[in-house]
């Protein structure tokens, strides 16, 4: 029988173990950071087709574990997982390390958000994380973009970006989180970078 004290001591000899083996800060946070893995039928059934699965590699179930963990509402995890398969210029995204997994949090929370108050779904993630390389080919793109990050969105509402963005930078207004709203000509960008930026 498992008692308090011999759980403790045995999450205490697993980190010593990763620490040691020099997995360093990666392996806890694996360790103490897992996700449920999405099944082959749950993921056929989320519309990510065998094509992505391949692009995407062996973390992709484990990432679509973690992205039904926030339970969002009016964003599909196929939007979410389809940016990350885009190719410019023979470049294709990727995943984000998982340790930049959760920077995505807030930001998607707030998209959820913003589309319960604009009464639309999201129409399309045009953009969410984007790899150094990639990042590189998209034209306009900052060298230090918060997309690298994991912590921004581009975003598609069947509605003008205008309306998007005003209805944002109100829910910022109201202290519902602090970050970036750029309008451009047909989607809106928003990040949680924790300081508030407009464009």
């Amino acid at each position: 029988m498992l008692t308090r004290r011999r759980i403790l001591s045995l999450l205490t000899m697993t980190g010593a173990s990763l620490l040691a083996t020099g997995g360093t800060s990666q392996a806890l946070w694996n360790f103490f950071d897992s996700y449920p893995t999405a099944s082959t039928d749950s993921l056929k059934r989320l519309n990510i087709s065998k094509e992505w699965q391949t692009a995407l590699g062996p973390m992709l179930p484990s990432y679509v574990g973690f992205l039904q963990s926030l339970k969002l509402k009016y964003i599909k995890v196929d939007q979410l997982i389809e940016p990350h398969t885009h190719v410019r210029n023979g470049v294709h995204n990727t995943l984000p390390p998982k340790a930049m997994w959760r920077n995505i949090s807030s930001t998607l929370k707030v998209v959820d958000a913003l589309a319960f108050r604009l009464e639309l779904p999201v129409n399309e993630l045009v953009s969410i994380y984007r790899s150094p390389a990639y990042n590189s080919r998209c034209p306009g793109a900052k060298s230090n973009s918060y997309h690298m990050r994991n912590n921004a969105t581009d975003v598609r509402f069947t509605c003008p970006p205008g309306k998007v963005a005003a209805m944002a930078r109100a829910m910022r207004g109201a202290g519902l989180y602090q970050g970036g709203v750029g309008r451009y000509s047909s989607f809106t960008h928003i990040d949680t970078r924790g300081k508030n930026a407009d464009w």
